[in-house]
């Protein structure tokens, strides 16, 4: 079968011009393809650390206060001084024989017209610490009331010479002491504790373990006793007042008397 000349031709150019068409678009640079705007996005916002809470460390309680006991006190709020002592004389004060005793000697208003210290300690407690400081080294005592005289010197060298173991202490009201010995003279002395206002209940406990070694032949460092420049001024009027008080009650005709307190030691 023969083919058309002219037929073949016509598809010979159709195939070239199409090929040539394809090679157009094949040579042809693709056009960039745009990008869609970025839809603009939000700026992340790191968080700030948090700021630590400072927790409130507990209140340190204050440190309690303990008040000093309350001296008794009428209903106007003044102060009130204690009931006398339970006293009783039984005789005339004798020389004891006892070489392990102490006299307590007393001046004429202790425990009965006065009944505290300059500085309101009671009578009964003043007592009570020096009968303890006695019965602590293993000795006894005894009680005598002095009328003859408020110097407390006077009144420890009296209670020295009626006790058996030749060693007295003698108080005044207003809290003056001395521990005496009965061979030295009256105004020379073992112990003198001459301000009143500086003489508390740890040393009216000392002077009596104090006069109860004296008693068994030892020799005891003094009691130590505090030094106050203000002391004697502060209370200079009032100790004078109280002295003068005591004095009232002397009796230069009356002796000694052996006493017996309720209440006190034994």
């Amino acid at each position: 079968m023969s083919i058309d000349r002219h037929e073949l031709l016509r598809i010979v150019k159709e195939v070239v011009a199409e090929l040539a068409t394809a090679g157009e678009l094949g040579s042809q640079t693709p056009a960039p393809v745009s990008a869609a705007p970025a839809t603009p996005t939000a700026p992340v916002v790191t968080p700030a650390p948090a700021t630590p809470v400072a927790t409130p460390e507990p209140a340190t309680p204050e440190p309690a206060v303990i008040e000093p006991a309350p001296t008794p006190t009428s209903p106007q709020g003044e102060h009130v001084a204690p009931e006398p002592l339970a006293i009783t004389e039984i005789s005339e004060a004798q020389r004891g024989t006892n070489p392990k005793e102490v006299v307590i000697g007393l001046a004429p208003a202790f425990g009965s017209a006065q009944t505290e210290t300059i500085i309101q300690i009671p009578h009964h407690d003043v007592l009570r610490e020096i009968c303890a400081g006695i019965e602590e080294e293993g000795l006894s005592y005894r009680f005598v009331r002095m009328y003859r005289t408020s110097d407390v010197g006077f009144v420890a060298h009296e209670a020295a010479k009626l006790s058996g173991s030749g060693i007295g202490i003698g108080v005044q009201s207003k809290g003056t002491a001395v521990i005496h010995q009965a061979d030295l003279p009256p105004l020379s002395n073992l112990e003198l504790f001459s301000q009143a206002p500086l003489v508390d209940l740890d040393t009216f406990r000392a002077i009596g373990k104090n006069a109860a070694k004296y008693a068994k032949g030892e020799s005891p460092g003094p009691v130590p006793v505090r030094n106050d420049q203000m002391a004697r001024p502060k209370y200079q009027a009032k100790a004078a007042l109280l002295h003068i008080k005591e004095t009232h009650l002397c009796d230069p005709n009356r002796r000694a008397q052996e006493l017996r307190i309720e209440g006190i030691g034994r």
